[in-house]
């Protein structure tokens, strides 16, 4: 048995591997991993131009880099992540994200999500929860529907 049988190998996904799916809210998911013991979810979203995101906190610390186009928090205008830009969230950081109307085209956004998002109201209350269990639920189901794919190739860990 050689060295590099006995260790894990590297696995890769081409984007045309994994199909965006349309969530119905101006946004465009690609969910490339999840590990599931762990709770961290990674995936690529395609923002329409004018589309705002339900406010959410983060139970744990979030990793965003931008491809293309432009977004801010509603709550922080002036902070505008751009292509090229790399954003840090720390854990319990509360936010709305939002994305100009006038956008050429749609803003493409890499996420690496560590724990939940706890989708808020407008009084703080916890109206749903996000976790790596349900985008994975969710992802699969969309794909299923709009593209006939019942099991696409996410990397699933500690399932």
């Amino acid at each position: 048995m050689t060295e590099l049988s006995v260790h894990p190998t590297a696995i890769l996904r081409h984007t045309e591997d994994l199909p965006f799916v349309d969530a119905g809210d101006g946004t465009h998911l690609q969910l490339m991993q999840v590990d599931l013991a762990a709770g961290v979810w990674t995936l690529r979203t395609l923002f329409d131009p004018g589309t705002t995101i339900r406010t959410h906190r983060h139970t744990g610390v979030v990793h965003a880099f931008t491809i293309s186009g432009r977004w801010h928090y509603v709550e922080y205008p002036n902070d505008v992540n751009e292509a090229g830009s790399y954003l840090f969230e720390p854990a319990g950081s509360v936010h709305t994200l939002h994305v100009p109307a006038d956008n050429d085209g749609p803003t493409d956004v890499f996420f690496i999500i560590h724990g939940a998002n706890l989708n808020l109201d407008d009084t703080g209350a916890v109206v749903s929860v996000t976790d790596a269990h349900s985008v994975l639920r969710s992802y699969r189901y969309l794909c299923a529907e709009q593209h006939g794919i019942s099991d696409p190739p996410v990397v699933v860990h500690g399932a």
